[in-house]
């Protein structure tokens, strides 16, 4: 395992997987431009290293995952582009590989929308989720506000959007917003170990179905249906879907080109 260190952001990889950690305790992990920045970098990095899969979004103090935007940086306009409109954001970021968020203790409003953009979520038994800017006559911009109902049942993301109540892990389980709830101390390894599985997976086709699967939101499956048939179309004529399948027959692990 390999680490770099920058001031807010500490960065390990291990074997196919980046570790991206939140490291500012003191804003409990709130999003500035400089750590927004470098984690537009490790989105990045991910997607342009060939020998990386997946990567994991922490946080580097237990207990703590984010706060969401940092409201000085926000008042300052730190977070804003001179014409106004948002800078590029992890939340607005688009990836072609899968990030899991490993979550523990709270994550409320962009911390919660930090957490949604990921493609799945690893949750501490201590950690709550919620969206409570209507409260405060907001909304949550970062992407909760549809994130939300499509990863709920819709009438309850509705209560989450509209209510500003939180949802504690245990029911955040039952409805499938995360994939697995841990002991908090154990959070960052399950979601590594999730990570691991999408990478033991070959590169490509993780790719390709990330891409359908986030079009199913959106599209009627008249159009799916040919996008799926032109992705496979591409995988079967690609080495790895060879090797997929001869390795299949010859009862052996796989050994991916990413081709």
């Amino acid at each position: 395992m390999s680490a770099e260190q920058s001031d807010e952001l500490l960065l390990e990889r291990r074997g196919p997987v980046l570790v991206a950690l939140l490291n500012r305790p003191a804003k409990r992990n709130a999003i500035n431009r400089a750590i927004s920045e470098r984690l537009l970098e490790a989105v990045r990095q991910v997607d342009e290293d060939p020998g990386l899969n997946a990567g994991v979004l922490a946080s580097s103090t237990p207990g703590m995952f984010c706060a969401g935007a940092d409201l000085a940086a926000m008042a300052a306009g730190d977070l804003l582009r001179p014409d106004g409109d948002p800078r590029p954001s992890f939340t607005r970021q688009p990836r072609r590989k899968p990030w899991i968020a490993a979550v523990a203790g709270p994550a409320l409003g962009g911390g919660f929308e930090m957490a949604l953009a990921c493609e799945m979520i690893v949750a501490g038994e201590n950690t709550t989720f919620g969206l409570p800017e209507a409260r405060r006559g907001l909304l949550a911009a970062g992407g909760g506000v549809f994130r939300a109902v499509r990863a709920l049942p819709r009438a309850i993301g509705m209560e989450l959007v509209l209510t500003g109540r939180t949802m504690d892990a245990a029911e955040a389980g039952r409805l499938g917003l995360v994939n697995r709830v841990a002991p908090d101390a154990e959070v960052l390894e399950q979601a590594v170990d999730l990570a691991q599985a999408v990478a033991a997976c070959a590169p490509l086709a993780v790719q390709e179905s990330l891409a359908l699967a986030r079009r199913a939101t959106e599209a009627p499956e008249t159009d799916l249906w040919p996008e799926a048939r032109a992705a496979l179309t591409r995988l079967m004529s690609g080495a790895d879907a060879k090797e997929g399948m001869r390795a299949f027959l010859e009862r052996r692990a796989p050994v991916w080109r990413g081709e």
